[in-house]
């Protein structure tokens, strides 16, 4: 059994797709600290063939408060209508601009306010676009317990999960060790996304944006070659 364990990111960009993708289980690491300045509440587009970053504001909380503790502001509405019109504005020439902006539309017609919920109920929206079948789980709702330390978590998630094989970002190749993992009887592997091209406005090309540029300008035949172009390391 593959698992894997990330916080919720908002629209994240399509490595994240790809390690739900690589796996039979996925856990959205929801009740841990929300830190300001990451990607749980922000992405990136292209607009006027640039990198734009788009937040969707927090409502205020104490400093501890966890994510799945956090609630959208009341700026959502206006924020919602601004980032549809920045979408429209900026993707209506864009190949596959009407099936990927439906799919935007459903997500944001939500009621939803807490924020891991809302990025929960979007990362369904957007792997059943992408036929992706994983199982979509949220640590909040598991047993986890809270006195471990950040690697013993995951070895506690997974095993919970009765997983073997731990897949995580090649960015947690400097915080956890395999060896500790194969102590408690799970392998451990990074995914590394490989480099990947595909057609934008004008070159150069511009990655690592919000899936939502990629749902653009790819076909689902070709966001199937995406989600399959990486390495585990």
């Amino acid at each position: 059994m593959r698992i894997a364990v990330m916080q919720p990111y908002l629209f994240p960009y399509i490595g994240y797709f790809q390690l739900i993708h690589d796996v039979d289980k996925f856990v959205i690491y929801d009740d841990v600290q929300y830190i300001k300045g990451g990607w749980i509440n922000r992405n990136k587009l292209l607009v006027n063939n640039q990198e734009y970053m788009f937040t969707f504001s927090v409502q205020e909380a104490e400093m501890k408060a966890k994510i799945n503790d956090r609630c959208l502001s009341t700026k959502f509405l206006y924020e919602k209508d601004k980032f549809i019109k920045t979408i429209s504005q900026n993707y209506k020439k864009a190949p596959y601009f009407s099936e990927a902006f439906d799919l935007i539309l459903e997500i944001l017609t939500t009621e939803e306010r807490n924020l891991s919920d809302f990025i929960y109920q979007s990362i369904l929206k957007i792997n059943k676009y992408l036929e992706i079948d994983t199982e979509v789980l949220r640590s909040s709702n598991l047993p986890i317990r809270t006195f471990l330390n950040r690697e013993e978590k995951l070895i506690d998630i997974v095993k919970r999960l009765n997983g073997n094989v731990y897949i995580n970002s090649i960015g947690g190749i400097k915080l956890y060790s395999k060896e500790n993992f194969k102590r408690e009887g799970i392998d451990v592997y990074f995914l590394n996304s490989k480099p990947f091209l595909y057609f934008q406005y004008r070159e150069p090309f511009i990655p690592n944006l919000s899936v939502i540029d990629a749902l653009m300008f790819n076909s689902k035949e070709e966001l199937k070659d995406l989600l399959n172009n990486y390495e585990l390391v």
